[in-house]
């Protein structure tokens, strides 16, 4: 997959992951590593499915329909892609903790809801429940930052309260920051993922 690695001059920090969202690129989410984690290694992923020219990390039928078999498919093979690039570049697989906004962190909650152990943690921007009517993995204590707009047209409240209580029935530590507005990704949102990362991941 295409992708920029930065190491980084902490190697005990978590790998940020960066997943974009619909019409990214590996290079959208470089400024939200250095807000979030200055000190980390960042993988800053593109994705591998274009819809109208757009970049992606998998197909979708229609607004907030998603095709479930392509979703599956994406998923491995971000997870074999992940295992990949730790081994290419020397990173530790087993402290990898992604940053998605809108579709990046619809395939992130995807790793969490196929495989176990795939993150050590997350922060979801504007994330939907990536599939129902499946067993999820166990995540006992995983920490998750959901990060969700109140007016979001496009991911509404009560699916936000949805993927918490699915990511907290597995065992998941969920924190929800709401902000105001709608589907856009704030300042704001971003510098409370930020503490939020350092409570959580900071030595």
């Amino acid at each position: 997959m295409k992708h920029i690695f930065n190491k980084g001059t902490n190697p005990e920090a978590p790998t940020l992951l960066l997943l974009h969202g619909t019409g990214g690129t590996e290079h959208d989410l470089l400024g939200l590593a250095e807000l979030i984690s200055p000190e980390s290694n960042v993988l800053s992923v593109r994705g591998n499915v274009l819809e109208n020219g757009m970049p992606r990390f998998f197909r979708r039928l229609a607004e907030g329909v998603f095709d479930e078999q392509d979703l599956i498919l994406r998923t491995a093979e971000l997870n074999d892609f992940i295992d990949e690039a730790a081994a290419e570049h020397g990173f530790d697989r087993d402290n990898v903790v992604a940053v998605g906004y809108s579709n990046g962190a619809n395939i992130a909650g995807s790793l969490l809801f196929h495989y176990e152990h795939s993150l050590k943690g997350a922060i979801l921007h504007h994330p939907m429940v990536p599939r129902r009517g499946i067993d999820v993995p166990a995540m006992n204590g995983l920490p998750v930052f959901i990060g969700a707009g109140k007016n979001d047209p496009i991911c509404p409240a009560a699916e936000t309260e949805e993927l918490s209580t699915i990511l907290e029935g597995a065992g998941a530590d969920v924190e929800i920051h709401w902000e105001n507005y709608g589907h856009q990704l704030t300042r704001s949102e971003v510098d409370k993922a930020g503490d939020w990362f350092k409570r959580r991941f900071g030595k």
